[in-house]
């Protein structure tokens, strides 16, 4: 049995302890906003923060998730939409959804360590795929929501 503080609760959670915390928080813990992509952390698509920081979690074992704090979209937010999903919607980033729980968790966390990212500070530390290729929005999406960030 192992114990996991998702998005502020705690779960025990009886697993393989080299489950991928990807199926934990999917299968077991039936959180299922973070997406399986390509299950070699090449994707973006299960991006969740571990103690603040962007993981993707189909290639983190849930024993390395021990007695860290995992955030999934679904903590992102408590009562009201953060400037990046707000922002995600007043530009129309979303085609098919594929990405975007993992491309909304890695722009989080860039924004969180660098709070008016230049472009390329944008292509060098977002590297989440979109099958749509709604990359001109995304971008248009992050400098938006570093400036709703900016006036909160």
């Amino acid at each position: 049995m192992l114990t996991l503080e998702i998005n502020g609760t705690s779960f025990d959670v009886d697993v393989e302890p080299d489950t991928p915390l990807l199926w934990v928080l999917r299968d077991t813990v039936k959180l299922t906003g973070t997406k399986f992509g390509c299950g070699v952390a090449a994707c973006g698509a299960c991006t969740v923060h571990v103690d603040g920081e962007p993981v993707r979690s189909c290639s983190l074992p849930v024993s390395a998730a021990v007695g860290t704090k995992i955030t999934t979209i679904e903590g992102l937010a408590s009562g009201k939409l953060t400037a990046v999903q707000q922002a995600w919607i007043d530009e129309q980033v979303p085609q098919c959804g594929y990405c975007q729980s993992g491309m909304i968790m890695a722009v989080t966390a860039l924004l969180a360590e660098t709070p008016d990212p230049t472009d390329e500070e944008i292509n060098d530390s977002i590297t989440n795929i979109c099958r749509c290729g709604t990359y001109p929005r995304i971008r248009k999406a992050i400098h938006a929501a570093a400036k709703l960030q900016g006036a909160s």
